[in-house]
């Protein structure tokens, strides 16, 4: 019987098709060993095609992991202040976000004064550390960092409290490394010595290395804040006449002085330890919105220990090659041509020098004379250990007296 009429047409829409079977060997060998149609080998080739991607994506991802697995190449210092934002509002106060590549001090002499901090790699501490080798570590660090100090247990706890960053009153091994990683920022271990000072910024937030402080304050020093190579062309009369004009009236800036001098003396023999102001320029310094002294930046102030341990046995041909920072500088022994332990100018020195050129335009006339005596006097200390207790502490509360008898019992006070 045949098929329906419909049949044989729905079978060629659809593309159905029989093959007869072959009649001879002949005919099956012929069939086998027949060409391929092109069309046949695309498969494979496609399979190529995307084992080769799939093997350059892997060999190029490796590449770019290996490259920058290294914090340190992932973040040099011009790429994170290219990312990272310095200043915005954090909880509706303004805050500076700091980032914690950036390298620590450095000198004139660049290849081997002071030296430069090794960038963090979170690689510490290890897998398996127990709580109480991490309490051990940390206490090591900051005795090499600040001095063998009675009170570093009391700050070794407070890291350790800061460490457990979601307060769920255990440390785990991410929180132990972001700790770890934030001490080795100078800056922040300054803060955290002076957390309980009133003119060090306070500290508002960290994590890793990362960390937000209190907003940057007022710039005080215009004349400060020009380009270096424009200073010298002003003269003496037009930089004081520059600073009443830009400047906060002479009582505030008196009062800012003030708050400057109280700042040393927390540097100075404080819970722990000594420390100095290894780039004394006025550009550091600032105040608030209230006349209070606050400095801005700390990254520029080292501890003693550290400071002496640069100097310990350097040798040394003159005293540019006892400098540590931009104006740390200890005398050279030409005989012995080594550095010697104590610095030429101490904190307090430097401070006076500043401000004689911040204070004297605009004084009253009455105190301008005894002044200008007093800061010049202080201007000569030196840094000998035999000078430093008594000395420094009468000259300083001299300086504040004059002042605060300006000022006191005014609105400036």
């Amino acid at each position: 019987m045949g098929a329906p009429a419909g049949q044989g047409d729905g079978r060629q829409r659809l593309g159905w098709t029989r093959r007869r079977a072959p009649r001879s060997v002949d005919a099956l060998r012929a069939l086998l060993t027949q060409p391929l149609p092109p069309q046949g080998r695309l498969p494979g080739l496609r399979v190529r095609c995307i084992f080769l991607a799939w093997l350059g994506v892997f060999a190029g991802s490796w590449l770019v992991y290996m490259r920058y697995s290294s914090y340190s190449e992932l973040c040099r210092g011009h790429i994170c202040q290219a990312v990272i934002v310095y200043s915005g509002l954090w909880r509706d106060k303004d805050v500076t976000i700091k980032c914690g590549i950036e390298e620590a001090l450095d000198s004139k002499a660049q290849s081997d004064a002071a030296p430069r901090r090794e960038l963090v790699l979170f690689d510490k501490p290890t897998r398996g550390t127990s709580i109480k080798e991490f309490r051990e570590m940390t206490l090591s660090f900051l005795k090499a960092k600040l001095g063998d100090l009675p009170s570093l247990p009391a700050l070794v706890g407070q890291v350790l409290l800061m460490a457990d960053f979601n307060k769920d009153n255990r440390v785990s091994l991410a929180e132990a490394k972001s700790v770890w990683a934030l001490l080795q920022r100078n800056e922040f271990l300054l803060l955290l010595s002076l957390q309980e000072k009133e003119h060090a910024s306070r500290l508002l937030g960290y994590c890793g290395d990362l960390y937000l402080t209190e907003g940057v304050p007022h710039g005080a020093w215009h004349v400060a804040a020009l380009p270096p190579l424009l200073r010298p062309l002003l003269p003496p009369a037009l930089q004081g006449a520059l600073q009443q004009w830009l400047g906060p009236a002479w009582p505030w800036r008196a009062k800012i002085a003030i708050g400057l001098l109280e700042f040393v003396e927390e540097l100075f023999h404080g819970a722990y330890g000594t420390f100095y102001m290894c780039e004394t320029t006025l550009a550091n310094v600032g105040y608030t919105a209230t006349y209070d002294f606050k400095m801005a930046d700390l990254q520029q102030v080292a501890p003693e220990a550290t400071v002496r341990r640069f100097l310990q046995g350097r040798r040394c041909e003159h005293s540019t090659d006892c400098t540590y920072g931009h104006d740390c500088r200890a005398p050279c022994d030409r005989l012995m041509r080594q550095c010697k332990g104590d610095l030429i100018q101490p904190n307090l020195a430097k401070v006076c020098a500043l401000l004689r050129g911040y204070l004297l335009p605009g004084a009253p006339a009455d105190l301008r004379e005894e002044l200008g005596t007093q800061l010049r006097t202080c201007t000569t200390l030196s840094g000998l250990a035999s000078q430093v207790e008594a000395h420094h502490s009468l000259v300083l509360s001299h300086l504040k007296t004059l002042l605060w008898k300006k000022i006191s019992n005014t609105k400036y006070s």
